[in-house]
């Protein structure tokens, strides 16, 4: 990883994870409903999502209080759809983030609760921001809620369980992917356009770079599904073949997969030439997307 990076990740991740703890801090109603949430928040993952956020607002060099907690917001989005996915009724895993799934450890009936509490968590957070205008507040609830709604990550969340039950074309596959992996991390990018009052001819250049990386990152993690072991990925490894899922490297093939991804990987970096430097946060993200192991 760069160094510029690794240094930005591990500053901001603290933050993010502290912001997160304050945001949890309040709920007293269940300590058993309370200690799902947390398990769940607590339980690692990258923070690409909240990341990417502070990233935009860096790169376009511009400040702003509430960023932080717009970056929990999708964050806190993110962790409920995987509890949620993880359940016995959807992908039936045991594994997230190398630890038991919340629902092994807390039961289904909590797991849903408490993905339920995170879900609300995101919005009540965003109602609180503190310097943006109102009308750019409004603006980013209703991103994220398209985002991470019927259409955007819950779309393609119903789309692929439909997919489950037959082959898939590739356009119906990306279809999938743009609303259930893309949606949210679009929403990340975009809401920093907001933070940052960015023109529309730029805001649509960071279009442009999120639609792409969304599908870089699943490509990416459909190749590790089949490339990495379950202790590296810290989920189970070959899931999507023991679920018959179409995938890029069953429609592609291996190496037209890894093609795809190069493809995609460089329309993010052309998308960001307006910054005017090869070192952004924003495409040393679109490198590590595609690098990385796990």
């Amino acid at each position: 990883m760069h160094n510029k990076l690794e240094k930005f990740m591990t500053e901001k991740i603290t933050i993010i994870d502290e912001r997160l703890h304050q945001l949890l801090s309040p709920i007293d109603v269940s300590t058993t409903l309370k200690s799902a949430m947390t398990y769940s928040v607590d339980a690692g993952g990258k923070r690409i999502r909240p990341l990417l956020v502070l990233a935009t607002l860096e790169d376009l060099g511009v400040e702003s209080v509430d960023a932080v907690t717009v970056a929990c917001a999708v964050e806190l989005i993110h962790t409920y759809s995987l509890i949620h996915d993880d359940l016995p009724s959807m992908d039936d895993d045991d594994f997230r983030r190398g630890k038991p799934t919340n629902h092994k450890v807390y039961g289904e009936a909590v797991a849903v609760l408490a993905g339920d509490a995170l879900q609300a968590l995101a919005f009540d957070g965003l109602t609180r921001l503190k310097s943006t205008p109102a009308e750019q507040v409004v603006r980013i609830i209703q991103l994220l809620t398209e985002a991470a709604g019927a259409q955007g990550m819950v779309g393609g969340q119903m789309l692929d369980m439909e997919g489950e039950a037959k082959p898939l074309t590739l356009t119906e596959m990306e279809t999938v992917h743009v609303h259930k992996t893309g949606a949210l991390l679009s929403f990340s990018i975009e809401a920093a356009a907001i933070l940052a009052n960015l023109n529309e001819e730029k805001t649509q250049k960071l279009k442009e770079y999120a639609w792409n990386i969304g599908l870089a990152f699943q490509i990416k993690d459909d190749i590790l599904d089949i490339t990495a072991t379950t202790e590296e990925l810290g989920k189970t490894a070959g899931s999507d073949s023991l679920s018959d899922k179409s995938t890029y490297p069953s429609l592609l093939g291996l190496d037209g997969a890894e093609e795809r991804l190069a493809a995609h990987h460089q329309r993010a970096i052309d998308s960001l030439e307006f910054l005017g430097t090869n070192d952004s946060l924003l495409a040393l993200f679109a490198d590590y997307i595609v690098h990385r192991k796990s």
